[in-house]
């Protein structure tokens, strides 16, 4: 069964930094396409960070500040986010789908994604 465990997500100070996780399980994270979404409140979901094969795209409110990782060992993908700001808050969801099956558009849409987690929860204050 393909799962995927969000995690990191908290209270943070505008400037500060936060490392999400995306644990993936019944599945290889080499083989699927990850995405990061983030959706604020009355707003549509949106891509801010996505690999595959290696190969990122990232939003232009992510370029410069956020990094993504992937570490095939622990079967896990990671948004590191520095420099926050408060148009940053907002409920993290890591998406998958397999890449023999992915299609690629730019920007990434929730459509490409078929696989979610259960979303956490970044909130970026003073």
């Amino acid at each position: 069964e393909v799962q995927l465990q969000a995690s990191g997500g908290g209270l943070v100070q505008p400037g500060g930094s936060l490392r999400l996780s995306c644990a993936a399980s019944g599945f290889r994270v080499d083989d699927y396409a990850i995405g990061w979404f983030r959706q604020a409140p009355g707003k549509e979901r949106e891509a801010v960070f996505t690999i595959s094969s290696g190969v990122t795209w990232s939003a232009d409110s992510a370029t410069g500040r956020f990094t993504i990782s992937s570490d095939n060992a622990a079967n896990t993908v990671t948004l590191q986010m520095n420099s926050l700001i408060f148009d940053d808050t907002a409920v993290y969801y890591c998406a998958a789908n397999p890449l023999d099956d992915f299609k690629y558009v730019y920007p990434p849409n929730v459509d490409s994604y078929v696989y979610w987690g259960q979303g956490t929860l970044v909130t970026v204050s003073s």
